[in-house]
C-alpha cells in the first residue's frame, strides 16, 4: 500500500516536471510580449531579430560593446505600466553560476525596459545593459 502511494507521487511530479514546458508566449502587440520576444531573441544570439523590436533612436550613443553574457541568464516579467504612447516593463534578470562547494548560486536584480508606441507598434527604447545590443541603425523599424 505505502509504495503504491510512493509510485503514484513519483509518477504525478514526474507529470508535473515534464508539463511545465516553454513560458506560455505573451501577445507580441502588447510591451510585455514586445519585451519577452526581444529578450529571447538577444539570448538566442539573433541580434538581427532583436533589433527589430528597438526605435530608431535606440542606437543613439550605443557603443559596440559586449552586453552581458546570457547563457545563463533568466527574465522574469515583474510589472508593466502602460500609458497611452510609453510602457515601463519592470523585469528581474536571474543569473545563475555553476555549482560550487554549497549548491547552485544565483544573482537576482530588477531592471527596466522603456518602450513607446510608434506607428501603432510598441518598440523598446532602452533595454537593461544585460540585454542591450548595438544594432546597425538600417535594420530597426
Amino acid at each position: 500500500m505505502i509504495l503504491s502511494i510512493i509510485a503514484a507521487l513519483v509518477l504525478v511530479s514526474l507529470v508535473v516536471v515534464f508539463t511545465r514546458g516553454a513560458p506560455e508566449t505573451l501577445d507580441p502587440g502588447t510591451p510585455e510580449g514586445v519585451v519577452q520576444a526581444y529578450s529571447a531573441a538577444v539570448i538566442d544570439g539573433d541580434e538581427t531579430a532583436a533589433a527589430a523590436f528597438l526605435t530608431a533612436g535606440a542606437s543613439v550613443g550605443c557603443s559596440q560593446g559586449e552586453h552581458g553574457p546570457t547563457d545563463s541568464l533568466r527574465v522574469v516579467l515583474v510589472s508593466t505600466t502602460t500609458r497611452p504612447n510609453s510602457a515601463d516593463v519592470v523585469v528581474s534578470l536571474v543569473t545563475s553560476y555553476d555549482d560550487g562547494p554549497f549548491g547552485a548560486s544565483e544573482y537576482e536584480f530588477e531592471s527596466n525596459f522603456d518602450l513607446v508606441k510608434v506607428d501603432g507598434d510598441w518598440l523598446i527604447g532602452q533595454a537593461p545593459w544585460e540585454l542591450s545590443i548595438c544594432p546597425n541603425p538600417t535594420v530597426t523599424k
